[in-house]
């Protein structure tokens, strides 16, 4: 058994629980190395303290889960069947009349978890499995951070795609597609999130998508990109100059690029998240940017994009080595400019490493 899911399972039996049962596809992956998005249909992980775990999936996904490694039991349904009276019979099976379950209250929606109370009606749920499972995957292993890394190598590559599809005319939306295809042509079939390119004034919506907005000399460009790397995620972002910058904008990087780099320099073990945020954000709030900062300054990485923890106001857990998250100050101004620079770092024992190296110093790309 790995030692994610024997940490899981010793921690059933810890809590006096009967079983856990596991439904998050993406924690599926994460304690057994199978991943897949069931949709509409119903696929577990079913974990009690003294017996061995096991899948349940649809039946179109059983040669998938052997493929996977799995080395446990898999049972299946097909579609017109019940799947969770079929479930119900396998999980009796092993623990007769299970009382006391733990389930993801962050995953399971309500028709599953009325479904499950149908079968097992005197269940009881004293604890939730996702707080359990967010905290374990809080700290990486050096094995998962290598696959990240990998992911960040990855994402480099990814933004020099996006550099070199600079030009004039060029859209948003067509640059963004020049980053797909090249990470396609090496093997990278799913990025980590929709690839983001703004450029201008559109950058100044922190979030948004790429438009059809043709790039013109002379303003910044912005990209935000990550990769999926075997199940494990990378997310960055860097803002260049397309062709000469000055004034607002050009202050407005400069602002953002010290808050970035000053808060990367800080990271250390027993540090305060919330300690973390506002050294960033005092950088930007004293040069008058403040108001225009306005989401946290960063979010935990590994198996998703966004995860456990938030690097915010408010949050006053300590940093540890092994923890991994991003540090992304960013800067937008309505109709004047957008600036985010994003590294996600992983905590050492005495400071932090990036997962992504593309430079961040004022860039200017002539197209």
């Amino acid at each position: 058994m790995n030692e994610h899911l024997a940490a899981l399972q010793a921690w059933v039996a810890k809590e006096g629980l009967d079983l856990a049962y596991i439904s998050d596809p993406i924690n599926i992956n994460y304690y057994t190395g199978f991943f897949q998005d069931p949709e509409e249909r119903i696929t577990a992980l079913i974990v009690t303290p003294d017996n061995e775990p096991f899948l349940f999936t649809p039946q179109l996904t059983i040669e998938e889960v052997k493929k996977a490694g799995w080395p446990y039991q898999v049972f299946g349904y097909l579609d017109h069947e019940d799947p969770f009276a079929i479930m119900a019979n396998h999980i009796k099976a092993v623990t007769a009349n299970p009382t006391k379950w733990a389930i993801e209250k962050d995953n399971l929606a309500v028709f599953k978890f009325e479904a499950l109370m149908k079968q097992f009606p005197d269940a009881t749920f004293p604890v939730d499995a996702s707080r359990f499972v967010e905290n374990q995957r809080l700290i990486k292993t050096p094995s998962e951070i290598k696959q990240m890394e990998a992911a960040g190598a990855q994402a480099d590559r990814a933004f020099q795609a996006g550099f070199n599809a600079i030009k004039a005319g060029a859209t948003e939306q067509e640059v963004a597609a020049e980053i797909d295809y090249a990470m396609m042509k090496e093997g990278v079939m799913h990025m980590s999130f929709g690839t983001i390119v703004q450029a201008g004034v559109d950058a100044a919506n922190p979030h948004g998508e790429p438009m059809g907005t043709k790039l013109q000399p002379n303003e910044l460009v912005l990209f935000d990109l990550g990769t999926d790397n075997h199940g494990y995620m990378s997310d960055a972002t860097r803002t260049v100059a397309f062709g000469q910058v000055t004034g607002k904008p050009r202050e407005i990087f400069d602002v953002c690029l010290e808050a970035n780099l000053t808060a990367m320099a800080a990271v250390k073990p027993g540090l305060k998240a919330s300690e973390l945020d506002k050294i960033a954000r005092d950088i930007i709030t004293k040069a008058g940017y403040g108001d225009y900062f306005n989401h946290r300054l960063g979010h935990g990485i590994g198996m998703s994009t966004h995860e456990f923890p938030s690097i915010m106001e408010g949050n006053d857990m300590l940093l540890q080595p092994g923890m991994c998250f991003s540090i992304e100050p960013g800067i937008y101004v309505p109709g004047v400019a957008g600036v985010r620079i994003e590294d996600c770092v992983h905590v050492t024992e005495t400071g932090c490493e990036p997962f992504t190296h593309t430079s961040k110093e004022f860039t200017v790309i002539n197209g």
